[in-house]
């Protein structure tokens, strides 16, 4: 089985689940996660536009349990080679490696949701994407800013509080993209998140990974289950460098839907991988 790719928040995409609903046990899966939850995910994933689906509180679980609908059924009871998720596409990459159930990690994705909105709304902090040109990280604290995330070379994102990000003059030949969401994450902002979460993370009971995990600290590839749910509580105010998860993979890889953002930064920085992206049941067809 190929590496698998979990995408994070920003990929979610209204009618995402629909094509899924008609595999075998799928929509009595998500009538259950539903319950679990509190959130109507089945209205979420087929009727919700995307201004709702945006919502931290939404997306988060919405994405990992549209990542493991079509995550199980590639892999058919088979175990993937290794897996990497994006920010909260972890927790689907963890449930997807035998460390989290998978109704642990739809929970547990609702609940960081939901105290990273609350974070975010105790101050006004937003985040940009900064595409070409070089961003000194040292420059950027002193503007009173931070790394959040390293996607590929060239190709970073930076969060803080609205006015520093205002007032922030970008590296030349840069562009700069104000991103649509409701804080700052994976910086300090989300330090009011962190406790909470650290809670309902110890309430669980890992078991350690039945394939390679790609870590987004770092790109360590690990197995150890409660080192990586520790992980996931420091991840919450640490960059997600999925440059260096993209440096220490070896394909072939899929993206699990919903696909289309890590497919095209997987292959512009690592050209002799090969992957495809998983949108509907139909590329389930396309051999890997």
């Amino acid at each position: 089985m190929p590496l698998l790719l979990s995408p994070g928040q920003g990929a979610q995409q209204p009618g995402m689940l629909a094509p899924w609903l008609d595999l075998p046990g799928a929509a009595r899966t998500l009538a259950r996660w539903s319950e679990l939850t509190g959130l109507d995910l089945l209205h979420l994933g087929t009727g919700a536009d995307a201004d709702e689906i945006r919502r931290t509180e939404i997306a988060q679980p919405l994405l990992t349990a549209t990542a493991l609908l079509s995550g199980r059924a590639l892999l058919a009871g088979a175990s993937p080679d290794a897996v990497c998720g994006h920010s909260v596409g972890e927790l689907s990459a963890l449930a997807l490696a035998g460390v989290l159930t998978d109704d642990e990690a739809v929970v547990l994705a609702a609940g960081r949701g939901r105290l990273m909105a609350d974070a975010s709304a105790l101050d006004q902090t937003g985040m940009a994407a900064v595409l070409g040109g070089d961003v000194d990280e040292s420059a950027l604290q002193a503007a009173g800013l931070e790394l959040a995330t390293v996607n590929v070379p060239g190709q970073v994102v930076i969060g803080g509080p609205v006015e520093a990000l205002d007032a922030w003059v970008p590296p030349s030949r840069s562009r700069v993209r104000r991103l649509q969401v409701a804080g700052a994450f994976h910086t300090s902002a989300m330090q009011p998140a962190v406790e909470g979460f650290r809670a309902l993370v110890a309430d669980l009971s890992p078991r350690d990974a039945g394939c390679d995990v790609v870590a987004n600290a770092d790109g360590a590839i690990l197995r150890d289950g409660p080192q990586l749910l520790a992980r996931l509580v420091d991840q919450l105010v640490r960059p997600v460098r999925f440059d260096l998860c993209l440096a220490a993979m070896s394909g072939p890889a899929v993206e699990l839907a919903p696909a289309g953002v890590l497919t095209p930064m997987a292959t512009r920085a690592h050209p002799d991988l090969q992957v495809r992206a998983l949108r509907t049941p139909d590329d389930l067809l396309v051999p890997a």
